[in-house]
C-alpha cells in the first residue's frame, strides 16, 4: 500500500511542476488563441482574472501570434456568458468582432477543450495558444492535447501578482491533485508524439 508520505510528496512535487510550468511564456505562432473563462461579477462586470486573461489574449492578437481569438466559457452566477463578457472587453480594446469566436456552454476545463475543439476544427485550426492563469495552464494544455491539438501556453500573470501566496498555494495544489486523479489527462501527449520507446514526455 502506498504510504501517506509518498502520496504527499507526489502531490507537492507535481504542484511545484504545475507552478513552474505556468510561469513561463511558451507562445508559438498558431491558428487561434483560446482564452479560458473565469467569473463574471454582478452587472456583467469581468472579474480580475477574466479581464487579465482577455487583455493577455488581445496582446497576443496584436503581436500577430494568431488571426483568431476563441473565447470559451458559459453563464455562471451572473450573466452574460464568460465568453460574451470577454468578447465585449476585447472589442473595447480594438479587436474586430469578426476575429472572435464564442463557445458559451462550458463550465469546466474539460468542457472548454471538448466544446471548443469542434469550433477550432471548423476553423481548420490545428495549433492553438491557450491563455489562462498560471496555475491552470498545465492541466488546460493536457485537455487540449487530448482533443488532438498542438498546444502552446501563455500565462495571464497580472492576476497572480494580486493573489495572496496562500491562495496561490491552494489553487496550485488543487490543480496537482486534479491531475493525479486523472492519469489520462496527466500523461496526454502532443499529437503524434509518443516519446522514445513509447514513453510519454514529461509535462
Amino acid at each position: 500500500m502506498v504510504s501517506v508520505g509518498v502520496v504527499t510528496c507526489g502531490v507537492f512535487g507535481l504542484a511545484w511542476a504545475v507552478d513552474r510550468f505556468g510561469q513561463r511564456e511558451r507562445v508559438e505562432p498558431s491558428d487561434a488563441v483560446v482564452v479560458l473563462g473565469a467569473r463574471v461579477l454582478a452587472g456583467g462586470v469581468p472579474s480580475g482574472a477574466l479581464r487579465a486573461r482577455t487583455e493577455k489574449a488581445v496582446e497576443l492578437y496584436r503581436r500577430g501570434v494568431a488571426p483568431r481569438l476563441v473565447f470559451s466559457g458559459g453563464v455562471g452566477v451572473h450573466p452574460p456568458s464568460e465568453a460574451r463578457a470577454m468578447l465585449a472587453l476585447a472589442m473595447r480594446l480594438g479587436v474586430p468582432e469578426e476575429a472572435c469566436v464564442l463557445e458559451e456552454e462550458s463550465h469546466s476545463t474539460e468542457d472548454n477543450a471538448r466544446l471548443t475543439a469542434k469550433l477550432l476544427r471548423d476553423l481548420g485550426a490545428r495549433r492553438v495558444v491557450v491563455v489562462s492563469d498560471p496555475y491552470h495552464l498545465l492541466r488546460a494544455r493536457q485537455y487540449f492535447r487530448l482533443n488532438g491539438f498542438e498546444v502552446s501556453t501563455s500565462p495571464a500573470l497580472e492576476t497572480e501578482r494580486n493573489l495572496h501566496w496562500v491562495d496561490r498555494c491552494y489553487w496550485t495544489v488543487r490543480e496537482a491533485i486534479a491531475l493525479l486523479l486523472n492519469p489520462r489527462v496527466l500523461w496526454a501527449r502532443a499529437p503524434g508524439d509518443a516519446g522514445p520507446d513509447g514513453a510519454a514526455p514529461s509535462p
